[in-house]
């Protein structure tokens, strides 16, 4: 695909990505108006977001799994589907069930379009280019991220709170529609698909009661109580059987072969620091400009651009530079630091903080999550097996969202625990008994401002001030885990070839079996790492014709006039290798000065003189399989041609 064509695809993807983070973020400082028009509960409250992020966690890796077993444009198009549809009839809910039930299926919806759009995006880009692509991505997931609360805020307070949820329907459809008309994935070859549904179901259920666990640990249940215990071991004895499970599946949903791929390892534990980074700044940056700098949920949106603008703006740099210059590492090598930085910065804050100094430390966040977030999935792509990327790229987003889930709620807890001890000590400090402002929840609420007395509400402020501080002081030190697992990531070079190149040189592809070109005309040349015995061999047929035409003579054989031409898929001549030519052989380079003995043990025997030239082999191998026609895959597994395969480097600097 031409540049043009790739971006013309990559829209529908990019706009299917974005309702996917608006859906989670839209309604956060909606919620309060949302829940009392519904007539709801604190209960409620938690729900309608813990719902939605929890489908969208539980969700991501399956769908992954699935993309590797079935049609990708499809599974695409059903998850906008179900997005579109949940939109629609949550914006129409008459209680909170409804309304639950439905971010529900939003969730699974949203779940689909992150782990499925990456993965498209590995089919159809190159490693190498898609870095600036990744950038495009990462921009378009830091625009839903931070920009949704600042939407939702302004449609809440202009035409209401139901266009929340149809705001995102428009531009779904368009998705849909682009996707359909723009991008074209050929048909994967038929075979039986088995799904791990014990796995499935297993790992559902474990993150689910998971992270529902810590959601509520605290405020619908103590900590040390029976329901929390019950829950904290179901879901760790439902994890366990997951993993027995997985090891134990033919397709499992996790592949754990994955865990020992160092690449794929190392990312995971950074992203799960990531996500903590990303999702719990903009939950707590949120809070911190409306409770402790009295701004309202628009304004609050509008004072987080900084780190909006810093995300997007290092998300494109890095990846245009990554996909000129092909080096990766040392742009998330600097985006980690940044963000450690950044964090810790953010710990010094208070109330009362410059708010000059306040957007410098955020635009140093957002600079680090732009350069690290998307590149974190795009090692992984470039050094997994084509046949896992989709269940590898989505793990990676799982690990991310779980982290940052459970991540939030810890963050949550502690938050709501430093302000309660820090208005009662601001209180006491005054003169004021805290018993005497009401209930004993006085301190625990989250207050409404305008109804305050200033010198309390200055108490207020300050207590979540500094509360918000604590909690990003604890953020800090898993940024540096973060800066740790990016710099012990393999350096490996990023590919140049796209997905449905990789599974077509593979053998398994959707047009495999067939010629795949490099988009000029050309062969496309064979990855060694993911190249089939037949496909090695009937590459290195296609390459080494021209030479074996004009290889020159090892023997002293009389030659037979019987020319090899170099159009020819098999070799029929009936002469020795000594009929190819009647001069010496070259010295290669390589060989030039070795000593002849060790030489010829480097060529496993090939070689018939002592040179041990390239040139040799081909003419003792064009000498060894001449006699009959002989079809790629019998040539491919020839000794001959093993050897030339595993003396690839060599063959290539000749």
């Amino acid at each position: 695909m031409s540049h043009r064509e790739v971006l013309t695809a990559l829209s529908g993807l990019l706009m299917g990505m974005l309702v996917a983070i608006l859906s989670s973020t839209v309604v956060s400082t909606s919620l309060p108006r949302i829940v009392s028009d519904l007539n709801g509960s604190q209960t409620s409250y938690t729900w309608v977001i813990t719902a939605t992020l929890l489908a969208t966690t539980v969700s991501t890796p399956l769908w992954g799994k699935f993309s590797d077993l079935t049609n990708r444009k499809v599974l695409l198009q059903v998850a906008l589907v179900l997005f579109v549809l949940a939109s629609v009839a949550a914006g129409f809910s008459q209680n909170t069930a409804t309304l639950i039930t439905f971010r529900v299926f939003q969730g699974l919806g949203a779940g689909g379009l992150t782990a499925l759009v990456q993965v498209v995006m590995s089919d159809i880009i190159s490693p190498r280019e898609r870095g600036r692509y990744m950038g495009y991505l990462g921009a378009v997931m830091s625009v839903g991220t931070i920009g949704g609360p600042l939407l939702g805020g302004v449609l809440t307070d202009t035409i209401g709170w139901r266009w929340n949820f149809f705001v995102g329907v428009p531009v779904g459809i368009a998705a849909l529609i682009v996707i359909q008309r723009t991008l074209h994935l050929p048909a994967k070859p038929k075979k039986k698909v088995v799904v791990d549904y014990w796995g499935a179901g297993l790992i559902a259920g474990g993150v689910s009661l998971l992270l529902i666990w810590v959601s509520l640990g605290g405020k619908q249940f103590e900590w040390n109580s029976v329901t929390s215990w019950v829950m904290g071991l179901g879901a760790a004895a439902l994890l366990v059987l997951a993993v027995v499970v997985e090891f134990r599946s033919k397709e499992p949903i996790i592949p754990l072969t994955l865990f020992t791929n160092r690449t794929f390892t190392f990312a995971v534990i950074a992203s799960l620091s990531v996500g903590v980074a990303m999702f719990g700044t903009s939950v707590f940056l949120g809070q911190y400009m409306q409770l402790a700098r009295g701004q309202s949920p628009t304004m609050a949106g509008i004072l987080t651009l900084p780190m909006v603008l810093g995300l997007l703006i290092s998300s494109m740099v890095a990846g245009a530079l990554i996909s000129k210059y092909g080096k990766w590492k040392p742009y998330m090598i600097v985006g980690s630091v940044l963000l450690a930085a950044g964090l810790f910065l953010m710990s010094t804050i208070e109330y009362d903080t410059n708010f000059v100094i306040v957007s410098v430390f955020m635009a140093m966040m957002g600079l680090g999550i732009g350069m690290v977030m998307q590149n974190l999935v795009l090692v992984v792509q470039n050094s997994v097996d084509v046949g896992v990327v989709g269940a590898a790229s989505s793990s990676v987003a799982f690990f991310r969202s779980l982290g940052g889930t459970i991540g939030v709620s810890v963050m949550g807890a502690v938050l709501g625990t430093k302000v309660s001890g820090y208005i009662t000590d601001g209180l006491t400090d005054a003169g004021v008994d805290p018993s005497a402002l009401g209930s004993g929840e006085s301190t625990t609420s989250i207050p409404d401002l305008s109804t305050v007395p200033g010198p309390i509400r200055t108490i207020i402020e300050s207590a979540y001030g500094q509360g918000v501080a604590d909690v990003f002081l604890i953020a800090a030190p898993l940024a540096i885990i973060t800066i740790v697992f990016v710099c012990l990531l393999p350096n490996v070079e990023l590919g140049t070839k796209t997905g449905l190149q990789r599974a077509a040189a593979k053998g398994d592809g959707p047009t495999a079996g067939s010629a795949s070109t490099d988009g000029e005309g050309g062969a496309a040349p064979v990855d060694g790492n993911d190249a089939s015995p037949a496909a090695k061999g009937a590459a290195a047929t296609a390459g080494l014709a021209p030479a074996v035409s004009s290889a020159p003579a090892t023997a002293a054989a009389p030659a037979p006039s019987a020319p090899a031409s170099a159009s020819t898929s098999t070799l029929t001549t009936d002469s020795p290798a000594s009929s190819l030519s009647g001069s010496p052989a070259p010295v290669s380079p390589i060989d030039e000065g070795a000593d002849p003995v060790e030489t010829g043990r480097r060529h496993h025997g090939h070689a018939t003189t002592a040179t041990g030239t390239i040139d040799t082999i081909i003419a003792t191998g064009a000498a060894e399989v001449a006699g009959h026609p002989v079809p790629a895959d019998e040539l491919a597994e020839s000794p001959v041609f093993s050897s030339l395969v595993e003396e690839k480097d060599v063959a290539a600097d000749r």
